[in-house]
């Protein structure tokens, strides 16, 4: 078999193992948790014997292993379960949420990649110059704070002192593209400058690192321009641990949109996981986790299989 294929193959099986992994941590971890669903729908004055009844007739009273094994056997085949706090089906929630928060994601994505790749070549074309040093020091304040606070920020400046954008980012199916985008305006704002100031951190580095190769001397010594240097040999050989850092912040971006969507009362995955957290849904908390973790790992392993693409010995084996 060949070396490249076995690489895949050996990436894609242990995430397998990693995903069923992170399900059954997820469905321990919501099992030590002190109360349940129907303590959180009946309340602190609910008799016990109402909460008994309560409980058997959602299945709460069986083992865990169990509910587990039936839970993960309904992931296996497509279906999620229904909620315990309104009876819905889970996956109809899903979809639409997840696609809300794709939808976010995507665009922060197409302003944060490009940026973070143009300003990593920016700032190694000027090295220790001012603008390396703007561009490193902006980046490093913006990582620097939580996410929280840059969104009450923006908040304050964008939408109480400006009137610019929106506070809360509420999008509608009848809403044109354009007025979609002015809701989400800050949202995306706020993960831009989360994620972007590691990706540019990365891409300088990842350059700087292959500038220091012989053949980038050679390069310079035919007469080529700096920035030609750096974009014509150095960037296309420094491309897989830039891909490996901008898959691993396309997975925050999904997966890390909790407290942006929180904030900003957004309808996405984040929200949708808070709101079943609070009310003890552990169907729809095992379902977002698991989703989550899902999307975290796929992303992983495409970074894997990219870097392992990008290698000459491996595709050239002898």
């Amino acid at each position: 078999m060949h070396p490249i294929l076995t690489l895949v193959l050996q990436r894609l099986g242990l995430g397998l193992i990693l995903l069923l992994a992170a399900s059954a941590l997820l469905f321990g971890l919501t099992e030590i948790l002190p109360g349940d669903a129907a303590q959180a729908i009946l309340g602190q004055g609910a008799t016990a014997e109402n909460l008994a009844n309560l409980r058997e007739e959602m299945g709460l009273n069986r083992p865990a292993l169990t509910r587990y094994v039936e839970w993960l056997g309904g992931i296996v085949t497509g279906d999620m379960g229904t909620a315990l706090t309104n009876k819905l089906p889970i996956a109809d929630q899903v979809s639409r949420r997840m696609g809300a928060t794709l939808f976010l994601a995507f665009w922060a994505a197409i302003i944060s990649v490009p940026l973070a790749i143009l300003l990593g070549l920016i700032a190694v074309r000027f090295q220790n110059r001012w603008p390396d040093k703007l561009i490193s020091g902006v980046t490093l304040a913006s990582i620097s704070l939580p996410e929280f606070m840059i969104a009450y920020i923006l908040v304050f400046f964008f939408a109480v002192q400006l009137f610019w954008a929106p506070s809360f980012a509420s999008i509608s199916p009848g809403m044109t593209l354009l007025e979609q985008l002015h809701a989400i305006s800050l949202p995306v704002a706020v993960l831009t400058l989360v994620v972007l100031a590691h990706m540019m951190r990365m891409t300088r580095a990842a350059i700087l690192n292959v500038m220091q190769s012989a053949y980038i001397e050679t390069a310079e010594l035919k007469g080529l321009t700096t920035f030609k240097v750096i974009y014509r040999h150095a960037f296309p050989n420094a491309i897989a641990p830039i891909v490996n850092v901008v898959m691993i912040n396309l997975a925050y971006l999904v997966v890390g949109v909790v407290v942006v969507e929180v904030v900003f009362a957004y309808p996405g995955m984040g929200q949708y996981l808070v709101d079943a957290v609070v009310k003890r849904d552990v169907p729809v908390v095992l379902a977002c986790g698991v989703i989550f973790a899902a999307v975290y790992i796929i992303l992983n392993i495409v970074a894997d299989v990219v870097s392992i693409l990008a290698n000459p010995r491996l595709r050239h084996p002898k």
